[in-house]
């Protein structure tokens, strides 16, 4: 079995603080789409799943897996079994986080975690299938059962947090937490692997590809989803927030002269004084009145 008080305890801080930071988009971008009810609602669904999926389980698990040296034999990762993981991942909590949102119930909650939780173990373990090593590696049944008890309860409580929460305090709050139950089902599981030696005596590391090469692309691919997250979050529009540029449509507009109808003697503070009645023109005497006939 692994050691893994003999691991280099750095690279698991990192990916700690990789899974919290997703941790917070997606829950930020999943509170986004509780208050959408048109096309937005998908656009900060699809953002939520890639920041849970993507980046606080995915981006967690291989981080991870970086620090894992075991003795006698070097690690390769076949670059394909890596990429389908993390579409695993992603796939997986867009259709939970859908389940959950659309219909806030106790059923749906559950069901969403069933859903997901079965993703993060297949995530999981087709990451460790895509491991290369001179070597047979074998997975203790035991560990298996409790990372996937971990995996279960984790997802759940990720979609209650992403369904219920309200506010950035809260969400910051959720964050930690979320990543240490991801993190904590990775290195459960991984206390269950075995590496039985090869009897062959092998030269040269095993076929794949080594965690520096995968590294570049993939901090890349995270600085710049960052980048376009923090994007999103600035100048993204809230529906929540109300318009006040917008008049309301049974508003009618007050009569212009409404402000100036008083009382006779009453000077208003603001606005000019009523003007005063017009005399009436005097009556005619008849023998001004050319038009008129005379008898």
């Amino acid at each position: 079995m692994v050691d893994l008080p003999t691991q280099d305890w750095l690279t698991p801080l990192i990916a700690f603080t990789v899974s919290a930071i997703g941790s917070f988009l997606g829950l930020a971008f999943a509170a986004r789409a509780r208050r959408s009810k048109t096309f937005t609602r998908w656009q900060w669904l699809a953002l939520a799943s890639l920041s849970l999926g993507g980046m606080a389980l995915w981006s967690m698990h291989f981080i991870a897996m970086m620090g894992f040296s075991p003795t006698g034999t070097s690690v390769r990762y076949d670059a394909l079994l890596t990429v389908v993981s993390g579409v695993i991942a992603v796939l997986v909590m867009g259709v939970a986080l859908t389940i959950t949102i659309s219909r806030r119930r106790t059923s749906t909650l559950l069901l969403g975690g069933l859903v997901a939780g079965a993703g993060i173990v297949a995530m999981h373990y087709t990451g460790m299938a895509s491991m290369s090593v001179h070597g047979e590696l074998h997975h203790d049944p035991v560990y298996i059962a409790l990372a996937s008890a971990i995996a279960l309860v984790a997802a759940t409580s990720a979609l209650w947090c992403a369904s219920r929460l309200r506010g950035m305090a809260a969400i910051l709050l959720a964050s930690p937490v979320m990543a240490v139950a991801v993190t904590s089902m990775h290195y459960t599981g991984m206390l269950g692997v075995h590496i039985e030696p090869s009897r062959l005596n092998r030269y040269g590391p095993p076929p794949g590809a080594s965690t520096t090469d995968l590294l570049l692309p993939m901090m890349t691919g995270l600085f710049v989803f960052l980048l376009v997250c923090s994007l999103f979050l600035l100048l993204g529009v809230d529906e929540e927030r109300p318009d006040y540029s917008r008049r309301p449509v049974h508003a009618t507009p007050a009569p212009p002269d409404s402000e100036h109808v008083t009382d006779a003697g009453y000077r208003p503070r603001h606005g000019a004084a009523p003007s005063p009645a017009a005399p009436a023109p005097p009556a005619r005497a008849p023998e001004d009145d050319v038009w008129t006939r005379r008898r």
